[in-house]
């Protein structure tokens, strides 16, 4: 028979707010994973034996998607690698120790190149002007030529959902074309396999579990502060169309996905000139009618009627 000496006290129960928080914070998280695993998924974004190289810039969208990957990992269909790259962009009073100090405690494999391409934006680009073209460009140089020098079979980005809305709006606006941020891309050599396995979550979302989880957030400083920057402009205004009218940017994200090209204008998406032709019927000339000048032959030869 035991004696209440031998009995250990009942833990304290914790909290209710601190119960609810853990609760709110788990159903994020399993939310998060069910529409990274879609989309990857959707897109087949990761095959069996890759090796995913997840760009980690010290941001929110980043780190979240790199806990999410190691989470999916681990129950996942197939086996893949996962390693953290980072580009220290020798950006003044860059904290060079908060990603290797986080990496390590986590236990992920990680590696941090260095590449001074502050000096280079900051000495071509001039004052005022947008720097994030440029910044962007070389980032992506110096990532991509490490992912081919390493054999990494996927390139792994932390863009979400409202990234792809905002790209779209983004050349919508300024550039006269609909395209966007695809969720899973080819890059322009044929060499690099690009994916977002974050494609379907709201940025919302991955702020609040960036938040829960503490990530040691590192702001960009570099840009950040550029309040003039196009892409600033669509954000204003998709979150003033979320606070107007909720679901207008969900609504938007799921039309990327259901393109109907015999309704747009694009003849290289869709032969409209077959449309309608009867069979064997000659295909029209499209130059001709682009200038009077058939007209004023026909005129010249036959008279004017």
């Amino acid at each position: 028979m035991r004696t209440m000496s031998n009995v250990l006290p009942l833990p304290e129960p914790a909290p209710r707010h601190d119960r609810s928080a853990a609760h709110q914070a788990e159903r994020l998280a399993r939310r998060l994973r069910h529409q990274a695993g879609r989309a990857i998924a959707d897109f087949g974004m990761i095959d069996d034996g890759d090796r995913v190289m997840v760009c980690l810039s010290g941001g929110k969208d980043s780190y979240t998607l790199l806990d999410i990957l190691l989470q999916l990992q681990k129950k996942a269909p197939v086996s893949f690698s996962i390693t953290a790259v980072n580009l220290d962009q020798k950006q003044p009073g860059f904290p060079a120790h908060v990603l290797p100090d986080y990496l390590r405690s986590i236990g992920v494999e990680y590696r941090i190149l260095e590449q001074d391409t502050y000096s280079v934006v900051t000495r071509v680009v001039p004052e005022g002007k947008t720097m994030c073209a440029l910044c962007s460009r070389l980032r992506r140089g110096a990532l991509y030529g490490y992912a081919a020098e390493h054999g990494y079979t996927k390139i792994a980005l932390g863009h979400h959902r409202d990234d792809l809305v905002a790209t779209f709006f983004l050349n919508l606006f300024f550039h006269a074309r609909l395209g966007g941020m695809p969720p899973k891309l080819l890059s322009d050599d044929g060499r690099h396999v690009v994916i977002r396995p974050l494609a379907y979550a709201r940025e919302a979302d991955i702020a609040a579990y960036a938040q829960a989880k503490a990530f040691p957030i590192i702001p960009c400083n570099l840009c950040g502060s550029q309040e003039n920057l196009q892409r600033k402009q669509i954000e204003r205004m998709l979150a003033a169309w979320d606070r107007e009218t909720p679901g207008r940017v969900e609504t938007i994200a799921h039309a990327l996905g259901d393109v109907r090209p015999s309704q747009l204008s694009d003849p290289k998406l869709f032969d409209f000139l077959a449309l309608g032709s009867g069979d064997g019927a000659a295909i029209p000339d499209a130059h001709a009618w682009r200038t009077d000048e058939t007209h004023n032959d026909r005129t010249a030869v036959h008279g004017e009627r």
